[in-house]
């Protein structure tokens, strides 16, 4: 057997069908668990921390495109968006585009937390894939992004929250 073959410890060589639904449950419970535990102090959880995060490292033009980027209903974004503003690391101001909408930019406060967030899920990932070999968390990660970006290409409109929810 070459090395790319071999199996180790409770690795199988062939899958069951539907057990690929299965290993994705378990990893994204085990995900779930410590993301939450990461983003503890954020102002409205994971969901603060998905909205922040896209905001500083995506930039949307508007509100509506952060909403459409992160698959959140229009009506849950805007309390969600509140709570963030109370929390003072946001703002929303006109959209220089069009002064009707709103353009959502991170505070000072809200860069900092973000930062410090981010190592807290960055160590909270390490400690997830901690059971893989540097290349193979690697080339997961490389895999699951591809694979995600075709599906969101695919579906455009499927939102991963739905599917935490159903899980």
């Amino acid at each position: 057997m070459t090395e790319s073959t071999q199996t180790r410890p409770g690795d199988t060589m062939a899958a069951v069908p539907g057990d690929l639904g299965w290993h994705l449950g378990m990893v994204l419970r085990g995900y779930q668990t410590r993301f939450e535990a990461a983003v503890d102090q954020m102002p409205a959880g994971i969901r603060g921390f998905q909205v922040l995060s896209a905001v500083v490292h995506k930039d949307p033009p508007n509100q509506q495109a952060l909403g459409a980027h992160l698959a959140i209903d229009r009506t849950v974004l805007t309390y969600l968006l509140d709570t963030l503003v109370d929390a003072g690391v946001v703002e929303r101001i006109p959209d220089p585009a069009d002064r009707r909408a709103r353009k959502i930019i991170a505070t000072d406060r809200g860069r900092h937390m973000l930062a410090v967030h981010e190592e807290r899920v960055s160590a909270a990932e390490a400690d997830l894939l901690a059971g893989l070999e540097a290349d193979d968390a690697q080339t997961l990660g490389v895999l699951l992004s591809r694979l995600a970006r075709n599906i969101h290409r695919t579906q455009p409109g499927t939102s991963p929250c739905e599917a935490m929810d159903n899980l």
